[in-house]
């Protein structure tokens, strides 16, 4: 499928084709002395723009650490992050807060959303924090494809896990960001949710030309992804394209993770575990978001 890189925010992209995010011998130290951390161990990685990209490694391997630093919450110790073409490495706490505000969208495994607003005024509130133009056609497409057009009007206490979740992309997805942050985004939903969310992160991939990077311990969320990209001990260490489950779980087990075997989840799209259409196989379709 052909992917779309709509241009778009407060700021012009400048990076054109080129990586959406790119680190060189990336290091995050917590803590001084003896008592010292190292949790990112000069890392080198680029992220491909409109790609679905997971991060995964064992338990403490630096995942949430990474997400961190690529998307402006932590500060590195050492080494360089080039987000959508600027250095955020070095910026100033003001500057990356209109970066996160205006260029980054997040959806949390908490989601984070404000319990006294309805499902629009979530969805719309970056935008009207920002005081920027709502584009009521995207707005329409991405309610639409997250399935909350008769929920727009119910607070988040008034909606299940799965459509919070939704609001929460929707919400991330709004303001055409340069690349979405996805922390463990199906880790508190049943399957059936699950499937919804991962189902909304892919088409905004295949039908937005959205960059997304998701952490994930889920091999099964994983498969739903272009690109697998593994940490260990706080390095990166391997990366795998068109992953399917069984290639992620061979991987995690040389890495030592200890995840056991997961209970079945809900399945990556056809065309992550079979041939593609341009081989003969069959694409399963998936909800659109044009």
């Amino acid at each position: 499928m052909e992917k779309n890189n709509p241009d778009g925010g407060a700021a012009p992209r400048t990076a054109g084709d080129g990586p959406v995010i790119l680190t060189r011998g990336l290091t995050k130290v917590f803590g001084y002395g003896d008592n010292a951390v190292t949790a990112l161990n000069q890392v080198t990685m680029d992220i491909a723009r409109a790609r679905f990209t997971a991060i995964m490694g064992p338990s403490g391997s630096g995942k949430s650490t990474l997400m961190h630093c690529l998307a402006g919450l932590e500060s590195p110790t050492a080494g360089s992050i080039v987000l959508d073409g600027q250095e955020i490495s070095s910026m100033s706490q003001r500057r990356l807060t209109r970066l996160r505000r205006e260029r980054i969208g997040f959806v949390f495994q908490s989601f984070n959303l404000v319990p006294s607003l309805t499902a629009e005024e979530n969805i719309t509130l970056p935008m009207d924090i920002a005081h920027r133009r709502i584009d009521r056609a995207r707005f329409e497409r991405i309610v639409e494809a997250v399935g909350l057009k008769d929920r727009l009007g119910h607070r988040p206490a008034e909606l299940s896990g799965g459509q919070v979740q939704r609001v929460a992309c929707a919400r991330a997805l709004i303001g055409e960001p340069a690349v979405v942050f996805a922390d463990e985004p199906t880790g508190n939903l049943d399957s059936q949710a699950t499937e919804q969310i991962l189902r909304v992160l892919r088409s905004s991939v295949d039908d937005l030309g959205q960059s997304v990077v998701m952490v994930t311990h889920e091999p099964d969320a994983a498969a739903w992804a272009d690109v697998v990209s593994f940490l260990r001990d706080g390095g990166f260490v391997a990366q795998i394209d068109q992953p399917d489950r069984t290639r992620v779980l061979s991987f995690l087990d040389r890495l030592g993770a200890n995840t056991g075997p997961p209970a079945p989840g809900p399945q990556a799209p056809a065309d992550r575990q079979q041939k593609s259409p341009a081989e003969g196989g069959q694409e399963k379709p998936r909800r659109s978001l044009t």
